[in-house]
Order: structure tokens, then C-alpha cells, then sequence
């Protein structure tokens, strides 16, 4: 089969030729239709992401497909639909996946869309409804609001009630926002975010994928008692909070890894990724695909997340799986 692998740490990934995996007890083996790309594939590349296996090994952290074989003690039948988080090895043509990582798709949910909302939307549920406690009524702010994490923080604002304002450089991407939900609209180029924010009243919940000078900015608009979420830090740049405004306002900095809750809390995470496919199959969240790309061009897809040329989500497709169908 053909995937889409690091030979050796930091050089560039490329399609190579390597057996099927076979399912072992507990796993899954699934024939791919689509996979999301993430930035965190790019850290992988580099070896700076926190859970980077050892090379070689085959990028892909989130896919759609077909259950075509289960190993010992698994109940997923073949030609089953499912999604699922791979974690890596999802850019194939065949990947196996710890079966208690997969779920079954709605009637209705396509492969790429499926693909691209595990992580993204995943992330921004977990932090906004779990972590947060985001309630009806609060205001929200999104910093890269544009991007495949950002935006769906936007629509899962909208969704859990609260007044959302978003932050992103650019007409284009402003309005990108604008159509997800966003209420309000700031673009990230403009001078005094801390102004402009208080003068829309301040905030309650603070989801960053950006850091640096935005956080901080957006750390001192923050209401008393308000959150603040750590999500990523994009622009390159760790913010260090000051502990004292912390104090003086009763703020509380909060981070999420999002991946890490298979490892202490599953089904807090695959609850969540249940509830959100109902919403997508019901038509109130429409995961958007920024980009997609057929598989023997997946380099080109990880060059427009570096360059951060796309907006939402780019996903790969394999060839005659683009649509609601099997991946034959």
C-alpha cells in the first residue's frame, strides 16, 4: 500500500511503498477514504511534537474510512463506516486504529467531513463546554479564528449560546468568520486589541490558538472570573502570564491537550465526538473544508498549512473516496 511517511526525523515526507497493516486484539483495520491534516503533523515532521513517534512512521492523526477487518476481541463489522483518531498512520491507504478509538458514522456524514472534525472540533467542545464551562450569554473570543481550529471554536460558541467575537488577519478570513457565527469581528493586524475588546465590554472566555501578544492583550480585556484557554501557540511565541493580574482578577489560564484524554479520561473525549456528529448529521454544525486534496498530492497540503494559505480544514482524499461511498 502507499502512505505518506518520515524515514528519518526532519526530512520531508514523501509516498512509500510499505506492507497493510494487520489488526492485532483490540484494534481495527480501516480502509482510508479521507484524512485531516493538522499542524501538529508538521511539529511531527520536526520532531517537536509532544507524543512524535520514533521514525520511520506514517503522518495522519484523523480519518474516515471502511472497517474492513477486526482483530481479536473486536465487534465492528466489515464495510462498517466509521471515523476515528489514528494519532499517526492515518495518511494511508490502510491504517490500523485501537478499536475503542473508533466510532461509527451517521447516515448523512460524508468521509472528508468526517475527517476533518475530530481534532478541530474536538479540541474546541472540550475546551469551550468541558473545560471552560462556557454558559449561555458569556462572550467569547477567538484568536485565529480563520484557521480549522479556530473557526470551529466559533461555531461551537455560537452553538453553546454565548456572544462570540473573532479575530483573524484579513478581509477574506474576517469574513470567513463571520459566516461560522461570529457576532463580532476584529482583524489581528489592527493596533490595541486590549482597547477594542474593552470597548465591546471585555470578555468571559478567552480560546487562543495564536499566543504571544494576542493572549496577553486579550488577558487583560478578561472579565473577573473569566478563562482563559491555551489551545496552541501559532504565531511562535509562548505568552508568560503574569501570576499577579491572575490574583487581582480571579482569572483562571486553562490548557488543553487534547489527545491527551485517551490516556486518563476516554470517554470524556469519545462522548464528545459522539455529541458532535449528532449535531453535524442534524445540519447544525458544517464542518468546513478549507481545502482538499487527493492523496498523491498531500505534500501540497501540508506546504498550505505552513503557509497558513487555507482557511478551516485541509483534507486528503483517496482516489473514488471523496464522497458518501466506501473508500473501493
Amino acid at each position: 500500500m502507499r502512505a505518506f511517511r518520515v524515514e528519518t526525523m526532519g526530512s520531508a515526507p514523501a509516498l512509500t511503498e510499505v506492507p497493510v497493516p494487520v489488526p492485532g486484539q483490540g484494534e481495527v483495520l480501516i480502509r482510508v477514504a479521507a484524512c485531516g491534516l493538522n499542524f501538529a503533523d508538521l511539529l511531527m515532521v520536526e520532531g517537536r511534537y509532544q507524543d512524535t513517534p520514533t521514525a520511520p512512521f506514517t503522518l495522519g492523526m484523523e480519518i474516515a474510512g471502511t472497517v474492513a477487518a477486526a482483530g481479536e476481541g473486536v465487534t465492528c463489522a466489515p464495510g462498517q463506516r466509521v471515523v476515528a483518531f489514528a494519532g499517526q498512520g492515518g495518511l494511508a491507504e490502510w491504517a490500523v486504529v485501537a478499536a475503542d478509538r473508533v466510532i461509527a458514522l451517521p447516515e448523512g456524514v460524508d468521509f472528508p467531513t468526517a475527517a476533518a472534525f475530530p481534532i478541530a472540533y474536538g479540541t474546541a467542545h472540550l475546551a469551550l463546554a468541558h473545560r471552560a464551562r462556557l454558559a449561555p450569554g458569556e462572550t467569547l473570543f477567538v484568536t485565529g479564528a480563520a484557521g480549522g481550529v479556530g473557526l470551529t471554536a466559533v461555531e461551537i460558541g455560537k452553538r453553546l449560546g454565548a456572544r462570540v467575537i473573532a479575530s483573524a488577519r484579513g478581509g477574506d478570513k474576517l469574513a470567513v468568520a463571520r459566516a461560522a457565527g461570529a457576532d463580532v469581528v476584529i482583524d489581528s493586524s489592527a493596533p490595541d486589541l486590549r482597547g477594542v475588546l474593552k470597548s465591546l465590554g471585555g470578555v468571559d472566555v478567552v480560546y487562543d490558538t495564536v499566543g504571544g501578544g494576542a493572549f496577553m492583550e486579550a488577558l487583560r480585556a478578561t472579565r473577573p472570573e473569566g478563562r482563559l484557554l491555551a489551545i496552541g501557540f501559532a504565531g511562535g511565541e509562548v505568552p508568560q502570564v503574569p501570576a499577579n493580574l491572575l490574583l487581582v482578577k480571579n482569572l483562571s489560564v486553562i490548557g488543553l491537550y487534547w489527545g491527551g484524554y485517551l490516556n486518563f479520561a476516554p470517554k470524556v473525549l469519545t462522548d464528545s465526538l459522539r455529541q458532535l456528529l449528532d449535531w453535524i448529521a442534524m445540519g447544525e454544525l458544517r464542518p468546513h473544508l478549507g481545502l482538499t486534496l487527493p492523496f498523491a498530492r498531500a505534500a501540497e497540503g501540508l506546504e498550505a498549512l505552513r503557509d497558513r494559505r487555507s482557511t478551516g480544514k485541509v483534507v486528503i482524499t483517496m482516489e473514488g473516496a471523496a464522497g458518501e461511498g466506501a473508500a473501493d
